[in-house]
């Protein structure tokens, strides 16, 4: 039987989801973040959809929202790890008050938790910038 693209592409999809949500789950339990925290994190999912994501990840079907949610945070998880190479101070940062203006003496996460996919993309692209030297 010949797949589809439409069935390879949700296979696909799943996949990523699984991937995603585990690594992310993971990436929760390094930050110490709350249940409400980790929904606003994904984009405020129905709390019903998040439960059953975090007890069985190889069953969920994302949006592409939440995809991206996810992997800004894999790659602001990433940045931190680069950046601040002991694990505890790496995982610390995201709740620490920070001077830079782009956080007013907030804490990144205070940042994140605006449930605004906006405001994990520059949390992320101030990490990338402060690995390259530009921050």
């Amino acid at each position: 039987m010949m797949i589809t693209a439409t069935q390879q592409a949700a296979a696909t999809s799943k996949k990523l989801s699984s991937a995603g949500l585990k690594a992310f789950f993971n990436i929760a339990h390094d930050w110490k973040l709350k249940n409400d925290q980790e929904i606003t994190l994904l984009g405020s999912p129905s709390r019903a959809a998040y439960f059953k994501w975090k007890r069985a990840p190889e069953t969920a079907h994302l949006s592409r929202d939440t995809l991206e949610r996810i992997s800004y945070l894999l790659g602001i998880y990433k940045s931190l790890q680069i950046l601040l190479p002991d694990t505890t101070s790496a995982d610390a940062w995201i709740s620490k008050p920070n001077n830079a203006p782009l956080f007013g003496g907030q804490s990144a996460l205070d940042r994140m938790l605006s449930g605004n996919v906006a405001d994990l993309f520059v949390v992320r692209q101030y990490l990338d910038a402060t690995r390259d030297g530009w921050a």
